[in-house]
């Protein structure tokens, strides 16, 4: 392996490309240093190609070591575990941008390892290693012949920065991360906060001149004798013969509508004429055939569609799958919505908790919590598969972090609505952008359940069917459009713009025009589901679930935060006792006070209110007396602040015995007459009346 070491500055920002150092006796390796922030990806491939597949076996390993930031892992093994869900997101954002770029017929397991060896908490990771990817890869001997690049796009203040620093993407109302080669995009992955179209393709335009240079830099890299691929022959007699039976079905098959009878009939036809045909060749492979068969179904799909500008199902370009709606069909819940499409049907519950119930997230550049959770499921029955359970896939991670990205956007501040949410997608019917639906069921659920977000939010799913100049872009895909076409297009937001966007592009030639005109078409589509969701449910309701807590927030001065814990916690703890609630403090003030009861939690409130308001001279409190002494009487007007009655001010009338008027347990209105420099408290009864 050839050692080099090179320099790139992208937009004022130098990353150092080192490669032919570490890890040598892979086919591929590069670290790249960017600041503080170094990660190192090897490239290994199998000697032998890979039998019966019928598909590129790659696999990306993103891992972080906690060493890269100068920590040591929690948990009691002390040990980095199972990749967390920020780990499978990246692996996943490089997959993605490279996978379209590998040679159709390369069957050799692949696998790319990404470690971030140090981490300054503000340059990024992601991008790093997406170039790291391309550049082992491209300077290896495997067939990967076209580099590509990656670059995140922020908007900070009204203007676009290039990859904006760790610190500032958390001002930015763009977090954009795209990847693409020379001539054309690959991947785009995008949350916002209602971003327009037309923003959006400027950012995209943007990334695309910057990847286009770096892209270029690769080109000029020493590269290995790469392997030589040989493309499978294919008898053309046995193609011929097999086209004879299998286009009229083919044609056929592409025209049933519903999913199952589709596939069905597809199979059942595939299965006769592989019993028949494998008899009839008996040299060729199974594999040989059902490929041809592939081949045949794949392209009457999109001729059907380029020519006759229809669909299989029947519908036109923009027409989007027949839609339902329905909320609160789950009484215990806190909120929920069933959202179908078509033969997609997504059930999204919400549950609102306490700040005790938010997520600790540790990553690399610090810990934080985080109060907002979405898990997306995918069983097998899904797909009418008879799976079993098992741990969460990358597609789940993947699929969940995009529903919550669109939806994120819209929630209410923490500091007006202080609920933790957690939000489960169950995906009970797929054909197509279950994702999408869940962020429509998930728009449902949270107006469901009375939480006060800015509107509505839905998503859509749009593709591509491009032969040459000859192209089509068609609105919310079902399953069989996603395998034949060439993009797949999730777009999410609201009436106002866009909050979330995913592309994953399987060709070149990807023009602004056309991703113009998808995010136009998108936008359209989107404002119809729209319209269809408030037939259902137009406003959030009013109030919360009966069975949902109550929470409410204040925030008191710092230095007032010991008084109100009290000494061991004691006033905590009554309040919590006397009113069934839990109270919650954060460093900065903030205190959020939670119970399944609204009286008990307002009661706490205005208890809290009081103890840590200052005591005013002239100023009348309720007040309980908790001591009698010969002299008069001790009242407490908050917990741990108490001042003296004197006898001579329960009453304008003279008093022998204080027993006569007041006894421990007793509530009285009080007044504050005298604060002496000690802080002694002098009350009156009688000026209080």
């Amino acid at each position: 392996m050839e050692y080099f070491i090179k320099e790139i500055e992208i937009v004022g920002k130098k990353f150092i490309v080192e490669s032919g150092k570490l890890a040598r006796q892979s086919n591929g390796s590069c670290m790249i240093r960017v600041g503080g922030t170094v990660v190192l990806v090897t490239v290994v491939a199998a000697k032998e190609a890979k039998f019966g597949v019928n598909f590129v076996p790659l696999t990306v390993n993103y891992r972080e070591r906690t060493y890269a930031s100068g920590k040591i892992p929690g948990g009691f093994f002390k040990r980095e575990a199972k990749p967390k869900d920020g780990e499978i997101l990246i692996s996943r954002l490089i997959d993605r941008s490279i996978r379209p770029l590998f040679p159709k017929y390369w069957k050799n397991d692949t696998q790319i390892s990404v470690i971030v060896l140090s981490h300054d908490g503000q340059n990024d990771s992601a991008t790093a290693a997406i170039l790291g990817a391309s550049i082992a890869l491209y300077t290896s001997d495997l067939p990967f012949t076209t580099p590509v690049a990656s670059v995140r796009i922020g908007k900070i203040n009204g203007h676009f920065v290039v990859n904006p620093l760790i610190n500032d993407q958390k001002f930015s109302s763009l977090n954009l991360i795209l990847s693409g080669a020379e001539e054309a995009l690959t991947m785009v992955e995008a949350d916002a906060q209602e971003i327009s179209e037309e923003e959006m393709l400027q950012a995209l335009n943007l990334g695309k001149d910057i990847i286009k240079e770096i892209c270029l830099f690769q080109n000029l890299l020493p590269t290995k004798a790469k392997f030589q691929i040989v493309e499978p022959q294919c008898n053309m007699l046995l193609k011929a013969d097999i086209e004879v039976e299998a286009i009229p079905k083919a044609k056929e098959a592409i025209m049933i509508e519903e999913k199952t009878k589709r596939e069905s009939f597809w199979n059942l036809f595939k299965k006769d004429i592989l019993l028949r045909f494998i008899e009839k060749y008996p040299k060729e492979l199974p594999e040989t055939i059902e490929t041809i068969l592939e081949d045949i179904f794949f392209k009457k799909a999109r001729e059907l569609i380029l020519t006759r500008k229809i669909r299989t199902d029947g519908r036109n370009l923009e027409e989007i799958r027949s839609i339902t709606c329905e909320t609160n069909m789950l009484p215990r819940v806190h909120g929920s919505g069933l959202f179908t499409r078509g033969q997609t049907q997504a059930l999204v519950t919400v549950t609102l908790g306490t700040p005790n119930d938010m997520q600790v997230v540790d990553e690399l550049q610090g810990e934080y919590k985080e109060r907002f959770i979405f898990h997306y499921n995918f069983p097998g029955f899904a797909t009418g598969e008879p799976k079993g359970e098992r741990s969460v896939s990358r597609r789940e991670v993947g699929h969940g972090y995009l529903a919550k990205r669109a939806l994120k956007a819209i929630l209410p501040n923490e500091e007006d609505f202080g609920y933790t949410i957690r939000m489960v997608s169950d995906i009970l019917e797929s054909n197509g952008s279950s994702s999408m639906a869940s962020v429509c069921g998930g728009s449902l659920a949270l107006f469901n359940a009375g939480v006060p977000v800015k509107t509505s939010c839905a998503g859509v799913a749009m593709g591509l069917v491009k032969e040459g100049n000859d192209y089509v872009i068609l609105t919310d895909i079902m399953g069989m459009e996603d395998h034949i076409g060439d993009m797949d297009f999730k777009i999410a937001g609201t009436r106002k713009g866009i909050t979330a966007l995913q592309m994953d592009i399987k060709i070149s030639g990807l023009t602004t025009e056309i991703m113009a005109q998808a995010l136009d078409q998108a936008k359209r589509g989107r404002f119809f589901i729209l319209d269809k969701m408030d037939i259902e449910i137009p406003f959030p309701n009013n109030n919360l679930s009966n069975f949902a807590p109550r929470i409410a927030i204040l925030t008191i001065p710092q230095n007032k935060i010991g008084e109100l814990i009290g000494p061991g916690g004691k006033n905590i703890r009554k309040i919590q006792e006397e009113n069934d609630v839990k109270v919650d403090i954060n460093e900065n003030g903030k205190v959020f006070i939670s119970g399944i009861k609204s009286a008990g939690v307002d009661s706490a409130k205005e208890y809290i209110k009081s103890l840590v308001n200052d005591i005013e001279i002239g100023k009348i409190y309720k007040s309980k007396i908790i001591k009698i002494v010969a002299f008069g009487a001790f009242a407490e007007i908050f917990p741990g602040k108490e001042g003296l009655i004197h006898i001579s001010q329960l009453s304008n009338q003279r008093v022998k015995k204080i027993e006569d008027l007041l006894k421990e347990g007793d509530e009285v209105k009080v007044k504050v007459i005298e604060i002496d420099k000690q802080g002694k408290i002098s009350l009156s009864v009688k000026a209080a009346n």
